[in-house]
């Protein structure tokens, strides 16, 4: 019994963070149940991670029939993610205000980059646009060389997914005390904007330098802050920041050098940085990890996502697990009572259509009629379901 059992969540089939969030939602056991269009992509290739947890229906929303039966699921519904830009929903006829009729204690989430207002609200874009104008992709890369694009984390999935989630449970937490649900806007913008909240606050006082990258306490500029080149050609990260860590550093690397006790002298910072480098050059990135990991130096390998997979400190404590043959990031966060899990992968395309259905009381001939006019598409006939 996860945290979040007894829960309905309907998710409009979307990319990225929408999908994310229900991932997260469903782990902690909610009943997420993903509405695909007819002639999607198989779900096991196109979110071959995220679809875990979820039930699969297939309806065709363009039809009245398609869209009464997703009514009808709304009806019984707890939360609705729509990952479309702001007004589709409306124009297929299954708005807020609809959805809000037929459920009053719906919590409608709005998952997009900008936002349901303002001059882009309408306009396509990507995670690498919405961070854009936040000031987040500015501010990472090297001094003198252009933006470092972070893969789509910051958007999509620390801005979006985890921002959705955390627009779900709070609507969720009082609508159980109001008996009232609402329409949460979620964006990616406003997520990331989040994100930046202590290095705004650094800007503001002066204490960083937001016009420049590579020059600042945790942007690569110190020496004692950045990733190395080791002697087989891979990396290690090192963050030893306050004053103990740092000892701890000198120390396991062997590090006498008198100059290295001025930390914080952010003039000496470059040379200090090349020295540094020479040292850790001086042995493989295994052999200082052998060295370093499990101290107080503030020490990691860089890792690719493979063998992050095998590293021990996430072995041993079960960061990744495998599901019908892929591996997967285990749920997160960690419940003492009521632990998340991973019930199955991700189904087949329309594997859950009749099933789902059929819970909602829809009789049989309704859902043959679904089926009959296509919209609705199950792998299961209803007489398979029935056995």
């Amino acid at each position: 019994m996860g945290a979040l059992t007894g829960y309905k969540v309907i998710e409009l089939a979307g990319i990225g963070p929408a999908p994310m969030g229900g991932m997260i939602l469903a782990d902690m056991g909610a009943e997420v149940i993903r509405i695909e269009r007819p002639g999607a992509a198989d779900p096991k290739v196109a979110e071959p991670i995220s679809g875990r947890n979820k039930k699969s229906v297939v309806l065709d929303l363009k039809q009245d029939a398609g869209k009464a039966a997703l009514m009808a699921l709304i009806g019984q519904a707890d939360a609705l993610i729509d990952p479309y830009r702001p007004g589709v929903c409306e124009k297929l006829g299954f708005g807020p205000d609809a959805c809000l009729a037929r459920n009053p204690r719906l919590v409608f989430a709005r998952m997009t980059g900008w936002g349901q207002t303002g001059p882009l609200a309408q306009a396509a874009g990507h995670d690498l646009n919405y961070i854009a104008i936040t000031g987040a992709l500015h501010a990472i890369g090297r001094r003198g060389e252009r933006p470092v694009v972070p893969l789509n984390l910051l958007g999509d999935f620390g801005g979006g997914g985890m921002l959705l989630v955390t627009g779900v449970m709070g609507g969720l937490l009082e609508a159980a005390q109001s008996g009232q649900g609402q329409v949460i806007d979620v964006a990616m913008v406003d997520g990331t904007a989040q994100l930046m909240w202590m290095m705004q606050g650094f800007q503001q006082i002066g204490a960083w330098n937001a016009e420049e990258r590579e020059a600042n306490l945790l942007d690569g500029a110190a020496h004692f802050y950045d990733t190395y080149e080791c002697a087989d050609g891979k990396y290690v990260a090192i963050g030893a920041i306050e004053p103990q860590f740092y000892a701890e550093l000198l120390a396991r690397a062997e590090v006498t050098d008198p100059q290295f006790q001025a930390q914080h002298d952010v003039a000496q910072w470059p040379e200090l940085k090349q020295k540094l480098g020479e040292v850790l050059k001086t042995k493989t990135r295994d052999e200082w990890d052998a060295l370093m990991a499990g101290s107080d130096a503030c020490f990691a390998p860089v890792l690719t996502m493979v063998e992050a997979t095998a590293y021990s400190a996430n072995t041993d404590r079960s960061v990744y697990t495998d599901v019908e043959g892929l591996t997967h990031p285990a749920p997160a966060p960690r419940f003492s009572r009521t632990p998340s899990q991973i019930r199955h992968g991700t189904q087949a395309l329309g594997a859950d259509t009749v099933s789902v259905l059929e819970d909602s009381g829809m009789e049989a001939a309704a859902i043959q009629a679904l089926l009959e006019t296509g919209a609705a598409v199950g792998s299961e006939s209803l007489a398979e379901n029935d056995r």
